[in-house]
């Protein structure tokens, strides 16, 4: 009865041990919040002043191509997120169709709560 509890016990650490590490990969790797804007490429503000949505080229090196992020500040509290990452792409077509409405390359997202990775759907 002891070591079956015991090797329960080795069970939970074990998962929780793989489920962090996946978890940390998955953060580390896929969250577009982490990647910084390198090459300024443009920038617009939303027609009623809320927002400004900064366009930058980001170069991955000599074995990956160019790539455009796109992060929104919010003018009233200074708050920046990245809501587009655009991978082979070395432009950035930005056009407000309303306020909350943003259109970058063809793609539009309500910059309240969507968020653009070519990697994903759009949440």
């Amino acid at each position: 009865m002891k070591k079956r509890k015991q090797y329960i016990i080795i069970c939970v650490i074990i998962a929780i041990v793989v489920i962090g590490i996946v978890y940390s990969i998955k953060w580390s790797f896929s969250d577009i919040q982490r990647i910084n804007g390198q090459e300024y490429i443009t920038e617009s503000t939303s027609p009623d002043g809320k927002y400004t949505v900064t366009a930058y080229l980001n170069n991955g090196g000599a074995t990956t191509d160019y790539a455009v992020l796109a992060t929104l500040k919010n003018n009233k509290n200074g708050k920046t997120k990245n809501i587009y990452w655009q991978y082979h792409c070395e432009e950035a077509d930005i056009e407000w169709l309303s306020d909350d409405t943003i259109k970058i390359n063809e793609v539009e997202l309500n910059v309240k709560n969507e968020i653009y990775d070519y990697r994903k759907e759009i949440k």
